[in-house]
């Protein structure tokens, strides 16, 4: 892989910087010698992030509040090299038992957010012909039951990555995804809580439909060997730094697992993911 030389004096916004992949991006590049605009959601993160090493600059806004994203770029002001969009949030749960709020909270966070931030800092970037880098997820190409949620909206901004990425091409600033598969991180546990703060959609009856089945499914995910994020950030790294960087990179194991699936009869493709989660026609029904 041919890359740039080191980038000492780049400059990048990583959003969703407190925890897991993006504090993984921010310590590498910050290492690096990148100025690293560090994006979370409130103080007592941004002060975590100050105290480590390197040129750690802590932004502190919500991407889902477009005048807080405004602030934000004040902050960070008129050069930027590099935008890395890492925020995002899972929803999971089955379809009929997911709330509507948790729904929508998610595509503001997982798309419209993460695209209010890219649309407030592309003149920069495009003034530096700098590149934007969106943390999708392998569950866009195949979609599980339990974690339908999270699969629309990562599929969701994977068309938008493509789409963006064509308008920019002349224009100067390489787009690139970047879809990693389980990784070691605390959003899953994050996600476990919120569902259970959210309840569920549809009542007693709904929960006592899906009690078993959510059982099973939580059990298969508790049991599945999470990667660390290093293969990630080596992924994130590249479409940074590589002269000619990949348009969409699937990262760790689970990627040769989804390409095998997607070459698959759709009703094999069924059974081997019901199978997958453990779940029967006994897992369903009070």
């Amino acid at each position: 892989m041919s890359h740039s030389p080191t980038p000492s004096a780049r400059s990048v916004l990583v959003t969703g910087a407190s925890g897991g992949l993006g504090t993984a991006v921010t310590r590498r590049l910050a290492a690096e010698g990148w100025t690293v605009h560090a994006a979370v959601r409130n103080q007592a993160d941004a002060l975590r992030l100050a105290d480590l090493p390197g040129d750690i600059r802590p932004v502190t806004f919500d991407v889902t509040d477009e005048a807080s994203v405004a602030a934000a770029a004040d902050q960070v002001g008129g050069s930027l090299d590099a935008l890395v969009n890492s925020a995002g949030l899972i929803v999971q749960g089955f379809w009929e038992q997911v709330p509507a709020a948790a729904l929508r909270r998610q595509f503001d966070v997982n798309v419209l957010g993460l695209m209010a931030v890219t649309r407030t800092f592309l003149p920069a970037l495009r003034a530096s012909r700098g590149r934007v880098v969106n943390i999708g997820a392998l569950s866009s190409l195949v979609a599980l039951p339990f974690f339908g949620p999270i699969a629309a909206s990562k599929a969701a901004l994977a068309s938008m990555t493509d789409s963006l990425r064509i308008e920019l091409r002349h224009q100067g600033v390489k787009v690139a995804l970047v879809e990693p598969g389980a990784m070691r991180t605390e959003i899953f546990d994050r996600a476990v809580r919120s569902a259970r703060a959210d309840g569920a959609a549809g009542g007693p009856d709904v929960e006592r439909q899906y009690a078993r089945a959510a059982a099973a499914a939580a059990e298969s995910v508790a049991a599945t060997k999470l990667r660390p994020v290093d293969d990630a950030v080596d992924a994130v790294h590249h479409a940074l730094t590589a002269r000619r960087p990949r348009t969409r990179y699937l990262v760790g194991p689970d990627a040769r697992t989804i390409r095998v699936a997607r070459r698959l009869p759709t009703a094999v493709r069924d059974r081997a993911l019901l199978s997958a989660l453990r779940l029967t026609p006994a897992s369903f029904g009070p």
